[in-house]
């Protein structure tokens, strides 16, 4: 009888052991997610940046600096794209609506190949990547995924400030610099600036953070990832083409949707 009873208590504590171990792992969801991702990028002052895209990986419920857990959303239309046609609304799908498990998605990883070459003057340099980001470029989202929805996340690639020149043609550094922004929630601003001709850059300043783009060969521009609120629109057309900077302002971005500001003309 006595040993029965130290039996029966033994299995009792294994028992609450066991559930305060489960308790660690509480916080990740049951279930399952599908996530959608997209490239693009912000206009820049080159004439062609080429970039191989060879996979998207992503982590999940593991917030460590290690290489362990990152599972492979198996990316569609892999390839070598010019960053500077995914402007102005348009963007390139690598993973839709790929299943995963639901919880906390803290990174996405761009894999990248070797083949990512940019042009300047008419000639074709190549674009070395530091041994670092070899194996994908991590990018911090930690962002909360429920069971039975779908997401999407747009991998906007800065190309401006990626391209590093480390004192001659030769020596072209490619150092991504892209935010993953859920679309979710986030709204847009886009506009026509004319004449078209000019490069002119929009920006708008966010908690202290800039965030700009440049027109494309149309006049036309995009501004993605903006949180909802009122802001002021900077428009700062090429110095050398002698016309004014331009500020518009009380702009209202809404979650989910585009505010067209419509044609504006620089004087």
């Amino acid at each position: 009888m006595f040993k029965n009873k130290i039996y029966s208590n033994l299995l009792i504590m294994i028992f609450l052991f066991s559930g305060c171990s489960n308790n660690t792992n509480s916080n990740i969801s049951t279930g399952s997610s599908k996530i959608t991702v997209k490239l693009s990028d912000a206009p820049g002052d080159y004439e062609f940046v080429y970039v191989d895209v060879v996979d998207i990986l992503v982590k999940l419920n593991n917030d460590d600096d290690s290489e362990n857990g990152w599972q492979s959303l198996e990316a569609i239309n892999t390839g070598i794209y010019n960053l500077l046609e995914l402007t102005g609304g348009v963007n390139v799908l690598l993973a839709d609506n790929y299943q995963i498990p639901s919880g906390t998605l803290n990174q996405i990883r761009l894999v990248l190949g070797d083949n990512n070459t940019i042009v300047i003057d008419g000639e074709e340099f190549p674009l070395s990547t530091p041994s670092a980001q070899q194996s994908g470029l991590k990018i911090q989202v930690n962002e909360e995924l429920l069971p039975n929805f779908e997401y999407t996340f747009l991998l906007d690639f800065n190309v401006d400030e990626s391209i590093v020149n480390a004192g001659n043609s030769s020596n072209i550094i490619l150092k991504p610099v892209i935010r993953a922004i859920p679309e979710i929630t986030s709204g847009t601003i886009s506009g026509t600036i004319t004449p078209s001709s000019v490069l002119t850059e929009i920006i708008i300043n966010i908690d202290d953070q800039e965030v700009s783009t440049f027109t494309d060969a149309n006049g036309n521009f995009l501004l993605v990832g903006l949180p909802e609120g009122i802001f002021n629109l900077s428009i700062n057309p090429d110095p050398s083409s002698d016309l004014n900077d331009l500020i518009i302002e009380d702009i209202q971005v809404l979650i989910g949707e585009n505010t067209d500001i419509g044609i504006i003309e620089l004087m």
